[in-house]
């Protein structure tokens, strides 16, 4: 099943939806910590808003390399990695919420199939970039 390549254009609007999904997210991370500090895995070493903090300029920055044209093709590779990164605080966040009220638990189920999305999202801005 081959993809049909998109317009310079439209290739570059994607790129960039993409790059303010990522520092807008970034941004949040700094904003609203407390939701990130819930969903980190308990396993994890250290304090969770360090990982909060973490990862928040993690996505900060690879949304600016998204937003670059020279670093774009390897800002969307980082992209597709960090989404499938984070996936465990997902998990984490649904199982947590198993017991709250149903659209809570909706949200947090409905985070888990959406990473797949974003991570071919990111592999087809790496594409087009090169």
């Amino acid at each position: 099943m081959s993809e049909t390549p998109l317009s310079p254009a439209r290739s570059v609007r994607s790129a960039r939806l993409l790059s303010g999904l990522l520092i807008g997210a970034g941004v949040a991370h700094f904003v609203a910590p407390r939701p990130f500090d819930a969903i980190v895995p308990r396993r994890l070493p250290g304090r969770p808003r360090a990982w909060t903090y973490g990862s928040g300029v993690v996505e900060l920055a690879v949304g600016a390399a998204v937003a670059a044209p020279r670093t774009r093709a390897l800002g969307a590779l980082a992209a597709a990695g960090l989404f499938t990164a984070v996936f465990p605080a997902n998990v984490k966040m649904a199982h947590d919420w198993r017991h709250r009220p149903s659209p809570w638990r909706q949200v947090a189920a409905a985070r888990l199939p959406v990473q797949l999305p974003l991570v071919l999202w990111a592999l087809k801005v790496r594409r087009d970039a090169r």
